[in-house]
């Protein structure tokens, strides 16, 4: 797994990279997904994957100077389920509030049952959906744990991604074949693995 996700660089790259129409027909797709989605004819799925593993490997070769290469996630927050989860619950309801906030990483965890979920949207202070799914009916007092990379590594990694991305797939069609954009995100990128190597931000973890 990389620091980012396809989700995260699709939040990233500019909206040229996207479709209101399916892969493989005419038919067309809701207009609220246009600007959020890429065009699987021109970006497959794998192909940012591949990108997003070369971004890590580049903020890896930045790092390894000062930390210990390549970085793991680890837990910043505990808390339980207030309530049951089933099929007339299908929100996730903490015993107390937490700064979740959408695409947050989380584990729900019962005795030897695991499963791993990001946090689509906050409904109440307290309740938040999935973007998936919750496939097991998980009890009240339930573990609910978030994780994640030491900030910024996760939006470094999109940004490196998503400018690369756009470069190569939309940019390099037009004239010059390398854009202000894919510029502007690298320059972003590369000031952050700057400010951790000078110690202006600590990696903690």
């Amino acid at each position: 797994m990389g620091y980012s996700s396809v989700d995260d660089v699709e939040k990233v790259v500019a909206q040229a990279l996207s479709s209101a129409t399916t892969p493989t027909t005419t038919s067309t797709r809701s207009l609220l997904e246009i600007g959020r989605v890429f065009d699987q004819n021109l970006v497959p799925t794998d192909v940012v994957e591949w990108y997003i593993a070369r971004a890590d490997e580049e903020i890896n070769s930045y790092l390894s100077q000062l930390y210990k290469v390549p970085l793991c996630e680890l837990a910043d927050f505990e808390s339980s389920l207030l309530a049951d989860l089933d099929e007339y619950n299908t929100f996730i309801i903490l015993t107390q509030p937490c700064p979740l906030n959408p695409g947050d990483i989380i584990i729900l965890k019962y005795r030897t049952i695991e499963e791993r979920h990001e946090i689509e949207a906050i409904i109440a202070e307290d309740t938040y959906s999935t973007v998936d799914p919750i496939q097991f009916a998980f009890s009240a007092g339930t573990r609910v744990v978030r994780v994640k990379f030491p900030e910024p590594i996760r939006i470094v990694s999109a940004r490196m991604s998503a400018a690369n991305v756009y470069d190569k797939h939309f940019a390099a069609q037009v004239s010059p074949n390398i854009s202000d954009y894919g510029k502007y995100m690298r320059e972003q990128s590369r000031t952050e693995m700057s400010n951790i190597l000078n110690g202006r931000t600590i990696l903690h973890g």
